[in-house]
């Protein structure tokens, strides 16, 4: 091989390779890419934040709400979502049983309410 050619190739290579690089620094910073676990972390976080939604409107849509709001208002701050879960406000349509953090969410979500 020529020497020119060996240094096109060598030269070559390392622009592909530095190329490479400067494109995922530029994708992964500022381009909105992510990797599959960071994206199934956000969806199941988004999946609670909607969970946690429905968990505050089942709780309002009782005909006693502001009693329990009062109730919950008096439980201590680690045992609210034991409150939630306790009253089945965190179960979704169709589940059997909540999970703790959506009760966890929905109890801060509520918590928000009370101070309105």
């Amino acid at each position: 091989m020529k020497p020119e050619t060996v240094g096109i190739i060598k030269f070559g290579s390392w622009g592909l390779v530095g190329g490479a690089i400067v494109a995922m620094v530029i994708g992964f910073g500022w381009g909105g890419w992510s990797t599959a676990g960071t994206t199934e972390k956000i969806s199941a976080e988004a999946v609670v934040a909607s969970q946690a939604a429905i968990c505050v409107a089942q709780f309002m849509s009782q005909p006693n709400h502001a009693e329990k709001l009062s109730e919950l208002e008096k439980v201590g701050t680690w045992n609210k979502a034991q409150f939630i879960e306790e009253g089945g406000w965190n179960k979704m349509p169709g589940q059997e049983k909540g999970t703790y953090g959506v009760a966890r969410s929905c109890a801060e979500g509520l918590a928000i309410l009370v101070k309105q």
